[in-house]
């Protein structure tokens, strides 16, 4: 559903009675572990925030207000990277709102895409900034490899520019990683986005390798396998060895994975809970898996 932005405005100045501020306490004790940004040197937190499905609520000023506390509680723990698309409904209207009630934290890695087989890029580059409500976007991506020859040419102009900081190309569920290759080994990227998680795990073979080797940083999408990879573990028992690394949960252990390769530098969990954005941050803390965990890590998962 697309919002239109006087309503959206509307729905920001009613909201604004319950404004929320940074000033939480850290959930949990310890640093969060950032990675460095192969292009620029810059670094981030490894744990960042999706909005696919979960922000997409439409008009709903309560579950606007819900969202809004996602996201103060993903600052609040130190995260940084929020993602969304054109392609997320009313997501990134229900980002701005979020931003906006937080007094626009100076923290924030903005990261969007751009979505349209036209040539109408920077038009809905810039209706994306306006619901977003920040100056510039830090990194730009053409989302699903959709008309990526004239989007990419677009993003790369914006960023010498200064229209923004980054580029990016995504795909998800292991779609076109043909193309995909071939276009991290031609073109000049800053970012790439694709699914990897312990079970999907054939970006190992190329992909991740082909990230390092040319330095490219790495956000992974659909951790939890939009939820189906959560749900089927639940009625599993943890491991007894998971608490050597610190996760005292199965998403923990999943996201301890996935960050635990050495070219992967964010992971984007989507979420609606505060509990669980919270619970997605601390997997960033303490010890990370070694080749030989990781190993044992996906065996028994795979196991089950």
């Amino acid at each position: 559903m697309r919002i239109r932005r006087r309503t959206f405005l509307k729905g920001l100045l009613a909201g604004g009675a319950t404004g929320l501020t940074l000033s939480h306490a850290r959930t949990q004790e310890g640093t969060l572990s950032t990675r460095r940004i192969p292009s620029s040197g810059e670094a981030i937190p490894a744990v960042g925030l999706g909005s696919w499905i979960t922000f997409n609520v439409g008009e709903d000023i309560l579950l606007m207000d819900e969202c809004a506390e996602v996201i103060s509680a993903f600052f609040a723990a130190g995260g940084r990277m929020i993602d969304s698309s054109p392609m997320y409904g009313s997501s990134q209207p229900v980002i701005g709102y979020g931003l906006q009630k937080l007094g626009h934290p100076e923290t924030l890695f903005s990261a969007e895409k751009v979505w349209t087989s036209g040539p109408d890029a920077p038009e809905q580059i810039e209706r994306s900034r306006e619901f977003w409500q920040v100056p510039r976007f830090d990194l730009v991506q053409v989302h699903n490899l959709l008309n990526w020859e004239q989007h990419l040419k677009t993003l790369i102009e914006m960023k010498a520019a200064g229209r923004l900081r980054y580029v990016g190309i995504t795909t998800s569920e292991g779609r076109r990683h043909d193309l995909l290759e071939e276009i991290m080994r031609t073109q000049p990227l800053d970012f790439v986005q694709f699914t990897y998680n312990v079970v999907d795990r054939e970006p190992e073979q190329r992909l991740l390798p082909l990230a390092r080797d040319r330095g490219i940083a790495v956000i992974v999408n659909r951790p939890y396998q939009q939820g189906a990879l959560t749900r089927r573990l639940q009625a599993e028992r943890l491991p007894e060895w998971a608490a050597q690394i610190g996760a005292s949960t199965w998403a923990q252990l999943i996201l301890k994975y996935i960050i635990s390769h050495p070219a992967v530098t964010v992971v984007i969990p989507a979420t609606t809970s505060v509990e669980h954005v919270r619970e997605n941050l601390a997997a960033a803390k303490g010890p990370m898996p070694d080749s030989t965990m990781r190993a044992r890590i996906s065996s028994y998962v795979q196991a089950l």
